[in-house]
């Protein structure tokens, strides 16, 4: 089993940055690929971004590239989303994941953190 625990939510105005940082503990997370998705009011859970388990690869939904970096530190079992630029559009509840592959669907993801609630004001 892994525990995801996620921190770094809030309000923030438009065009502002928050950091995002997801702590891992139980089963040994290096061997687990990272990743961030969010759910709004009403909508289903998408994904945002991914990280290999060696943080050698990273991927990115076309609407956060550019503006969002995932990053890992495996000797702290934590993986980190630095959102910047934020937009309203990007108010959401955030989850962390952990699973055998980066993928975009939440189903691939074995472990889920409980969430943090981001709000971006206009």
């Amino acid at each position: 089993q892994v525990q995801l625990v996620e921190s770094g939510g809030g309000l923030v105005q438009a065009g502002g940055s928050l950091r995002l940082s997801c702590a891992a503990s139980g089963r040994t997370f290096s061997n687990y690929a990272g990743g961030w998705f969010r759910q709004a009011p009403g909508k289903e859970r998408d994904f945002v971004a991914a990280i290999t388990w060696n943080g050698r690869y990273t991927y990115y939904a076309d609407s956060v590239k550019g503006r969002f970096t995932i990053s890992r530190d495996n000797a702290k079992n934590t993986v980190t989303l630095q959102m910047n630029s934020l937009k309203p559009d990007d108010t959401a509840v955030y989850y962390c994941a952990a699973g055998g592959l980066p993928a975009r669907n939440s189903n691939e993801y074995d472990y889920w953190g409980q969430g943090t609630q981001v709000t971006v004001s206009s």
